[in-house]
């Protein structure tokens, strides 16, 4: 049975309207792609499996990203985890690599094979340009997979890259989210989008999450008590995760603000009930593709087209609507998953969700 999205049930998060594919690709050019990887079961046996683990790939745009770079900034909520080349992208505020997603342990791997690939395109970088150092974020699968094993290999990460398409956006249990867990139940990747009216520019934000964070307790959907009402089904006892928040947006914006952006996605990640525990990271990454960076240019100077700050409420208003829904989205289209050791995390369950939702009005 196809699992909905929070929108299918009539639910809305927010005021403005998504755009067409409710993802991160309705900002144009932006395309993602996944490599899944699925493996055994039964008894764990560190470096042979059972593998529940993945890569996905964010692509800002399908132009030469390394010489046309698009303006970025971060913002960090809480900092137990790691994303490779953030103080570049801060310290620059350009972003020139694909970003890309994966699990703890396999990062290393993941940033080689970036160099890999992004060397067959770039072969100067390092030689006679600068070297290239790619954005790669994680989050703590090993509940349900062999982290130890770091499964992702280059092809994995060749293949996300590749694959990677505009449209609709797989989510749940995919590519790096195929072992998260969020509010104790199986989650993963979400994303959904939001487009602003004419009087406010017209422009798209969307967001794409890789959601592992938070307990039961906390869960909350449009301000209905999930997480209390639903108490049972619990997995075994498991590690704080984390979250990423990626956020693309057509709007002209500097990098500085655009790190104001992403830290209203923190605020997202509050109204599910994510509070940024002692050991979960979070960390939140904007980007616009309408602001480029040239890395070269034979002018001294480079013009840059910028939103007045007065205008970016809107903005900030869309980055927090889409990051709870896709937070959202990222546990409906997740399904039951039984991982090493025989652990078993459970997605949530549709019916019982559905009749707290509608007793709540919240429903169409």
């Amino acid at each position: 049975m196809k699992r909905p999205r929070l929108r299918d049930w009539g639910v809305k998060i927010g005021h403005f309207a998504t755009g067409p594919f409710n993802a991160i690709t309705d900002v144009a050019g932006v395309k993602v792609g996944h490599a899944t990887i699925i493996k055994g079961e039964g008894k764990l046996i560190p470096g042979q499996g059972p593998i529940r683990t993945g890569v996905t790939a964010i692509l800002p745009h399908t132009r030469d990203l390394f010489h046309y770079r698009v303006a970025a900034g971060s913002f960090t909520l809480n900092g137990a985890g790691l994303v490779t080349g953030l103080s570049q992208v801060d310290e620059w505020g350009a972003l020139e690599t694909p970003v890309m997603l994966t699990n703890t342990l396999s990062v290393g791997r993941v940033h080689d094979a970036v160099i890999d690939y992004l060397l067959q395109y770039y072969p100067d970088a390092g030689v006679s340009s600068d070297p290239i150092i790619p954005v790669v974020a994680e989050c703590d699968d090993s509940h349900l997979n062999d982290i130890q094993g770091r499964h992702v290999t280059k092809e994995h990460v060749f293949a996300a890259l590749q694959q990677a398409t505009s449209g609709p956006v797989a989510e749940g249990c995919v590519g790096a989210g195929t072992g998260m867990i969020a509010f104790d139940f199986k989650a993963g990747i979400g994303t959904s989008s939001r487009v602003l009216p004419s009087c406010h520019g017209g422009y798209t934000v969307g967001v794409l999450v890789l959601a592992n964070c938070g307990p039961r307790h906390c869960f909350q959907i449009a301000g209905c008590q999930v997480g209390t009402l639903i108490q049972d089904m619990q997995p075994a006892p498991h590690p704080d995760g984390s979250i990423v928040v990626v956020i693309a947006t057509d709007a002209p914006l500097s990098s500085l603000q655009l790190r104001r952006v992403a830290k209203r996605a923190a605020l997202g990640i509050g109204r599910t009930g994510g509070y940024a525990s002692h050991v979960s990271g979070e960390f939140c990454l904007a980007f616009s593709t309408s602001t480029i960076i040239p890395r070269c240019s034979s002018s001294l100077t480079v013009e840059l087209r910028c939103l007045r700050d007065q205008y970016l409420d809107p903005i900030f208003q869309a980055t927090i609507e889409a990051t709870e829904e896709a937070i959202i989205n990222s546990l409906l289209q997740a399904t039951d998953m039984r991982g090493r050791d025989g652990h078993l995390v459970y997605a949530v369950p549709l019916d019982r969700l559905y009749e707290l939702l509608k007793k709540q009005g919240l429903t169409s």
